[in-house]
């Protein structure tokens, strides 16, 4: 999240109603629902963690450990059967 000056980009009218609701402290203004992105839409996360996910059950299916899954993506034993039982439950 970037800040922005407030004297930069707000009129000096709306500065004052505001001030006299919340001075000096952080304020947070929501997007618009319209603009809103839902997760991993910026960076691609989602997409990348789907073919982890995806490249995880395949690898599983073919014979390889839990152990050496867990090891091999980084992720705890417990992490790695969450992700096979939310795989076996979509297809």
């Amino acid at each position: 999240m970037v800040y922005k000056n407030a004297n930069h980009v707000l009129p000096e009218e709306l500065i004052l109603v505001i001030q006299q609701h919340i001075d000096g402290e952080y304020l947070y203004i929501p997007r618009k629902e319209e603009n809103k992105k839902g997760w991993g839409e910026l960076r691609n996360s989602k997409t990348l963690l789907e073919k982890r996910n995806e490249t995880i059950f395949m690898e599983y299916q073919r014979g390889t450990p839990v152990q050496q899954l867990a090891n091999t993506f980084y992720l705890s034993p417990k992490t790695v059967y969450k992700i096979l039982a939310e795989m076996k439950k979509d297809r």
